[in-house]
């Protein structure tokens, strides 16, 4: 079985002991790819290293909606250079977030249009962050049309929102927070919805599975998300796997 974690920090400090552990550790079940996405711009030669290191690496390049205060403008033109010369399969991890304090939401829209600008311009898919804010960022992508559509990392809104986004040509990425029962809402929408509505994430080192909690995620685990998705539709993990690394794999073009 194949298994793709469509969203996970390798790069991350955490990791620097065991990174090559980690990454054996996925192979060995089956975990055939890992997308490591950008926050701020210090850290994307890292990821791109990483992703010349480890052919299951592969690189998104993007400012982070939570790090406002580590953004320049001129961080845009290095993007743009970045993604002119082939710098990643999406532009990511980008958004808005109104749940952390003092959200400065004009400049957070600033960064997240001029980004959605380069996505049009390179036809790349994007790996959203979305707190408290669907409603906008749904406004936005009607505006900008992408053809590449993109993931909403993370999902945790309604299922008229989960809908309004598959229509734009999103997927919604399923993590640890599917594996809590008190997740009555996502998991629920999980039961409502096409099994090619999903992709598989684990956010690693952050959102920790239920039965892990006070650990670092891991990429390895993304295979036991699929494994409570499969409880969830009354399916197979074998089906869980194929459809969702189908997803991946077509909308990253991995």
């Amino acid at each position: 079985m194949q298994f793709i974690d469509s969203h996970c920090h390798l790069n991350f400090s955490q990791f620097d002991l065991c990174r090559d552990e980690l990454a054996r550790e996925a192979a060995l079940q089956g975990v055939t790819d890992i997308v490591v996405p950008g926050v701020v711009a210090s850290d994307w030669h890292v990821i791109q290293q990483l992703s010349s290191s480890y052919l299951s690496i592969h690189t998104a390049l993007g400012l982070h909606p939570c790090f406002l205060n580590k953004h320049l403008e001129s961080d845009l033109d290095r993007l743009e250079e970045s993604l002119s010369s082939g710098g990643g399969c999406a532009v990511g991890e980008i958004g808005l977030d109104l749940f952390i304090a003092d959200a400065d939401i004009e400049k957070q829209l600033f960064f997240f249009q001029s980004q959605l600008d380069l996505a049009a311009q390179f036809s790349l898919p994007v790996l959203l962050h979305v707190r408290k804010a669907h409603d906008q960022v749904l406004k936005q992508l009607r505006q900008y049309k992408l053809s590449s559509g993109g993931i909403v990392h993370a999902f945790s809104g309604s299922e008229q929102q989960a809908k309004q986004y598959l229509a734009l040509g999103f997927k919604l990425g399923l993590g640890g927070t599917v594996t809590y029962e008190r997740a009555k809402k996502l998991r629920h929408i999980v039961t409502e919805l096409p099994l090619d509505s999903f992709v598989l994430e684990t956010d690693a080192p952050d959102m920790p599975l239920s039965g892990y909690q006070g650990e670092p995620n891991r990429p390895v685990r993304v295979k036991e998300v699929a494994q409570v998705i499969a409880e969830l539709k009354g399916c197979s993990l074998q089906e869980v796997a194929s459809a969702t690394s189908l997803q991946a794999s077509k909308l990253l073009d991995l």
